[in-house]
């Protein structure tokens, strides 16, 4: 309870009760006031110069000779400043300067003219922003004309009644971009009044009776001059007259109570337009929010200017005395007339506001854009005129965005988004996006994504590339929307003017960008070098290469150290046409390591890589990069299977009139050459698909497409789709995991009989020269032991050739196996290409003879999966 009493309501309501002297019932009106008055930013437009506002207390209480209340004031002022409980000590100063004023004195002698300001009366309807009440000049606000009009029998137009109106009239006084100077009519001394709760009072609405359509006539204790005018207004039969219908009638178009007629504070003319718009002079609805409002307030100004000249006509008869009959007397019927096309313009308005009610930003033009879309050609012209308002600072945001590069969107109303946070490695691809929601309806995707990929670009220059040449050297400026008559004219020909602008902004700052990565950092150089390297398309050096790693390759993977590989590939290159390369190409050209397991030798390990940064890494980002180290690691295992059928077909060749000598080797040689021709076959249809079907094709379609490409966007994404393409049709996809993984069995049975063929050819040699010595010793001088270990070591040799054979057979079974597994997988892939590979690889059908799932024929195999896979 002790919390409540210290509330900033009940000390406000206490204050109020104060200050007037009544009661909490009898200063409702008042402590709605103040708390409004709390609750805006209504204060005077002077310095808030604390220093200042202290030596005027100080001289007040000196001039009142109270000089010892002046100490004690500045020891506490002091020791105010001291301790910082207060933040805004200067206002609190203010308040208690300007309670201290004597009503009743001239303003002169006051603290200043801006303490008026307290004074003025502040609209019901105010929210946030500080806006003022206009009236007709015609209208009384004297105190006195107040007190008779307001606490007699009935309220007069007034400025009290005035204050029903909303906030859309208080317009003419706050710009788009801030608010105005307070007007210096405004500043000028207020009317006297006998105390503070008078002037208070003055400045609140009067606590009338219910509004009612239509009030009686009431008589008044008005002064001589007012007489003959409040006879006009009645008849001798005490009804109220027309003139006097057509006078209130224009108040109440204004918001205003009039005499007889009075306006509901619930149904005040054009509510929802003058809330809504209100609500849009806040700074979170932005500039386009504020557009709208001035849009609205441009109507509304033309709708006041209308009536200020039908008032000034009713004023004229009336000093005149016209009669009603008169062809020139505005009567009833005529103003309906004349009030016909500003009404239906304000009902258009009304019914726009709440249409575009929770909007900002693009989706407000959207709106805007989508409700002009009627067959009405009157609602069509003030809905474009409104929407050349509404989108002026979308289209200046847009000229900033396309010729400078800058994004001055304060209030996320533009739909380019740039993320702070993002660094300049990855400006190009996360920085900047679009806020589709933001997106105006009268502009398309595309030219939203051509306005995205120009101030994209012309950022990626300055910050990425360090390009410092000016946008307006890059593009020429056309037409801009500098002023809504020019975003008109842009809006009438979308289709013409505006898509012409967007594409030669686009065209110039892309082909320079492209220019600039070609020229500068050799783009395609480093693309080229990517096939030549990565993707083992430099024949000779990866030949080459390889003949000088193998030694190093075939050891541990543990033993091996990158600088003595790094070695390796310098002479490599020197030795080869890679000598030839642009330097910066050679530079980035490194050995890399991969993970060590256990068992792995240094062919499962290495792996060439290549170094790329700077405006380049755009397009070879990390995750390319990845791709391009998976695809060279399969490459390099199947050249590796190559380059050892290549060896074994050596073997073989070499050894063959050797081991002539050793007919018990011959069915174990047979065995060796019908596998290792298996073996040759699918390597080389293998390198046939992989190389021609797969790496030169993909390749020419993106070179095809880098040379077609208008932007970056398009190098990347046809880079992108290369790698794409690449990695699904080597098997390094996720659905091509079966696939991939009898290939690197099938590779494994290749290293095994390599392994077996050495072993064979290892004990023919031993077997060679053990015999060659035999024959040198000759028979005569042999033990009968030494006999019986010839003898024995005969018959371990001819035992040895039956488990050769043996395991050659069981090794072309597992082969053989694994192959017509392949083909399976292979003939019911969705990839045609695939398919057609199993046809080569079975071109004579030797598999299909042995597994019945491979003797359904290609076209009806083509597209499904046999069910007992």
């Amino acid at each position: 309870m002790a919390l409540d009493q210290k509330s900033p309501n009940v000390l406000l309501q206490s204050l109020c009760c104060k200050v007037t002297g009544k009661s909490e019932a009898e200063v409702a009106h008042q402590f709605q006031y103040a708390v409004r008055v709390i609750g805006s930013n209504y204060a005077p437009t002077i310095e808030k110069d604390e220093i200042l506002v202290t030596d005027k207390i100080k001289k007040e209480l000196l001039r009142q000779r109270r000089v010892e209340d002046a100490a004690v004031f500045s020891e506490l002022h002091k020791k105010l400043q001291g301790q910082g409980v207060l933040k805004h000590r200067w206002s609190v100063l203010y308040l208690l300067l300007s309670l201290t004023e004597d009503p009743r004195k001239p303003p002169s002698s006051r603290v200043g003219p801006y303490s008026s300001l307290f004074a003025q009366p502040l609209p019901r309807d105010a929210h946030s922003t500080p806006f003022y009440c206009t009236r007709p000049q015609s209208l009384s606000l004297s105190y006195g004309d107040r007190l008779q009009s307001g606490l007699g029998s009935g309220p007069g137009p007034g400025l009290g009644s005035s204050l029903g109106t909303s906030g859309i009239s208080s317009l003419g006084v706050y710009s788009v971009n801030g608010p105005t100077p307070t007007p210096q009519s405004l500043l000028a001394g207020q009317p006297q009044s006998a105390s503070l709760a008078s002037r208070l009072a003055w400045a609140l609405p009067v606590n009338s009776a219910p509004s009612a359509a239509m009030a009686p006539p009431t008589a008044r204790p008005v002064p001589s001059p007012k007489l003959s005018r409040s006879r006009r207004d009645t008849d001798t039969t005490g009804e109220v007259s027309e003139a006097s219908l057509v006078r209130d009638i224009l108040y109440v178009f204004q918001g205003i109570d009039g005499r007889f007629i009075r306006i509901d504070s619930k149904v005040v003319l054009s509510k929802s337009l003058r809330d809504l718009s209100s609500r849009l002079l806040d700074r979170a609805f932005g500039l386009v929010g504020q557009s709208f409002c001035a849009a609205l307030h441009q109507e509304l100004k033309e709708y006041y200017r209308l009536l200020s000249v039908l008032h000034s006509q009713l004023q004229v008869e009336e000093e005149q005395i016209t009669t009603l009959s008169s062809d020139s007397s505005l009567t009833l019927r005529r103003l309906l007339v004349w009030m016909y096309e500003p009404r239906f313009r304000l009902r258009t308005l009304a019914a726009l506001v709440d249409f575009c009610q929770g909007r900002k930003g693009g989706e407000l033009a959207s709106a805007v854009h989508a409700y002009g879309k009627t067959g009405d050609p009157q609602m069509r012209a003030l809905i474009q005129h409104v929407l050349s308002l509404v989108s002026h600072p979308i289209l200046h945001c847009l000229n900033r965005w396309i010729y400078d590069g800058e994004l001055d969107d304060t209030y996320h109303e533009f739909f380019v988004a740039s993320d702070p946070n993002v660094k300049t490695d990855r400006l190009w691809h996360n920085k900047y996006s679009l806020r589709k929601s933001m997106i105006p309806s009268f502009i398309s995707m595309d030219q939203a994504r051509k306005v995205l990929l120009i101030g994209k670009s012309i950022n990626f220059l300055h910050q990425v590339c360090q390009d410092r040449t000016p946008p307006g050297k890059i593009t020429a400026v056309s037409k801009t929307a500098e002023d809504p008559k020019a975003a008109a004219e842009l809006l009438c020909d979308l289709e013409g003017a505006f898509q012409e602008k967007i594409d030669a902004a686009y065209l110039h700052t892309s082909k320079y960008l492209l220019d600039v990565l070609n020229r500068n950092y050799l783009l395609l150089e480093h693309l080229q070098a990517m096939r030549r390297y990565l993707l083992l398309g430099q024949g000779d050096f990866i030949r080459h290469l390889m003949d000088l790693l193998k030694p190093e390759l075939a050891r541990p993977a543990t033993t091996l150290y990158q600088h003595n590989l790094t070695g390796i590939l310098e002479t490599a290159v020197r030795a080869t046409n890679a000598q030839f390369d642009h330097a910066e190409i050679l530079k980035r050209l490194d050995v890399r390591l991969l993970e060590v397991s256990p068992g792995d030798t240094g062919w499962d390990v290495f792996s060439l890589d290549y170094h790329v940064d700077g405006p380049i890494a755009t397009v070879f980002t990390r995750e390319c990069m990845g791709h391009y180290l998976r695809v060279f690691h399969f490459l390099w295992r199947a050249k590796r299977m190559e380059y050892t059928l290549t060896d074994i077909w050596k073997g073989q060749m070499c050894n063959a009139k050797l081991l002539k000598t050793m007919p018990e080797l011959s069915g174990v040689l047979h065995q060796c050459h019908i596998l290792a021709s298996e073996m040759v076959h699918f390597i080389h249809q293998m390198q046939y698909y992989i190389t021609f079907e797969v790496l030169e094709c993909s390749w020419d379609e993106l070179w095809t497409k880098v040379q077609r490409a208008q932007d970056l966007d398009h190098i990347i994404a046809a880079h992108e789709t290369f790698l794409d393409s690449v990695i699904c049709r080597c098997l390094l996809d996720n659905n091509s995991r079966s696939l991939l993984h009898q290939l690197r069995s099938i590779f494994d049975q290749i290293i095994e009989f390599q392994s077996v063929q050495d072993s064979l050819y290892s004990l023919r040699l031993q077997e060679e020269e053990r015999r060659r010595k035999r024959e040198e010793e000759g028979e005569w001088g042999v033990t009968a032991e030494q006999e019986a270990e010839e003898k024995r070591r005969i018959q371990d040799f001819e035992k040895t050739v039956p488990k050769m054979s043996s395991q050659l057979r069981l090794l072309t079974h597992f082969y053989q196996s694994l192959v017509q597994q392949f083909l399976v997988l292979l003939m019911t892939s969705p990839d045609e290409s695939l398919r057609f590979l199993s046809f080569r690889l079975d071109f004579n059908e030797h598999y299909r003879a042995r597994e019945p799932r491979l003797r359904a024929s290609l076209g009806t195999s083509r597209g499904r999966r046999l069910s007992n896979i």
